[in-house]
């Protein structure tokens, strides 16, 4: 059975913060999987988009917190699956080291807590652990919270509540709540350990093209791990501005990077006949717009 985020979270009143998610609880999950937090997803191409207001620059806060720490965000990568000999492990760690700083990013230093404190342009590749396939091969989103779980409880990764754990998958794993159907990744929250621990799903766009990538020749030669970078900035954008799903989203929902999935802005042609439209570090990317939350609001690739 489906159950909405939306009806979820009017249960628990807190109102419709969230209206374009949906918590699934399929066959044979758990009551706990019932009570995971709803997630926040990151639709394919193609899906309606049904636009959105909210304040002068379409978009405000609802008073939830947002990820201000003066040090940056960290980020911590957990390869699931089988990637070896994958150039995804040379290219994502690199997107993660060079994306704070840049313009691009910059663009989320235009949101900013209660006490109007601004997001930091700033992003910590912090590490990476490998996770051959302890959870199978078909998650559930508990699962998926358990393969988080399981690396922070056994030392292998830090607690750490200024930082989003990003789970990667190979393109043989599917997330059974709508992966390559729905949505490409989302991102959410949950209780670790007792701490408030942000992270999100990463699926392989390889697993299906014409869902979750936008060009099948790429910057660095690899479509599913080019995919997975526009994946990786749409979800690592809006944990920073939207982390507990209760601050930064319009009134349909939408958070910033929501409001901006599949365009891409101002592009140019690499050598290899692909198109990027932004350079981080040594290598070309092409990165899906984000929404400025200044001077009326609007799609851009730098602030």
């Amino acid at each position: 059975m489906k159950v909405s985020a939306i009806a979820f979270m009017s249960l628990i009143g807190l109102g419709a913060c969230v209206a374009e998610e949906t918590d699934s609880l399929e066959e044979g999950q758990t009551q706990q999987d019932s009570e995971l937090k709803p997630k926040h997803e990151h639709h394919v191409r193609g899906w309606a988009k049904r636009g959105g207001g909210g304040g002068g620059n379409g978009i405000t806060n609802h008073g939830g917190p947002v990820m201000t720490n003066t040090n940056g965000t960290n980020v911590y990568y957990i390869w699931y699956g089988n990637w070896a000999g994958n150039t995804a492990q040379s290219i994502l760690p690199d997107l993660a080291s060079h994306i704070g700083g840049s313009p691009y990013f910059n663009i989320n230093t235009s949101y900013y807590n209660a006490s109007n404190v601004h997001v930091t342009n700033k992003v910590n590749y912090v590490s990476a652990v490998s996770d051959s396939y302890s959870q199978g091969t078909a998650l559930s989103d508990a699962q998926i919270q358990t393969i988080v779980a399981n690396q922070i409880t056994s030392g292998a990764l830090p607690k750490d509540t200024n930082a989003v754990y990003f789970v990667l998958t190979s393109s043989d794993v599917n997330a059974t709540s709508g992966f390559c159907t729905q949505y490409c990744g989302w991102h959410t929250n949950g209780s670790i350990g007792g701490s408030d621990i942000k992270y999100a799903f990463i699926g392989n766009p390889d697993r299906c093209p014409s869902a979750c990538e936008q060009q099948t020749t790429s910057p660095n030669g690899n479509a599913g791990a080019d995919g997975m970078a526009s994946i990786i900035s749409h979800e690592l954008e809006e944990a920073v501005s939207d982390p507990d799903l209760n601050a930064w989203y319009d009134n349909r929902g939408y958070e910033n990077a929501d409001k901006c999935a599949w365009t891409f802005g101002t592009q140019y042609t690499t050598a290899n006949g692909a198109k990027a439209n932004m350079k981080l570090g040594a290598r070309d990317f092409l990165i899906q717009q984000n929404w400025v939350n200044a001077n009326g609001g609007a799609c851009a690739l730098k602030y």
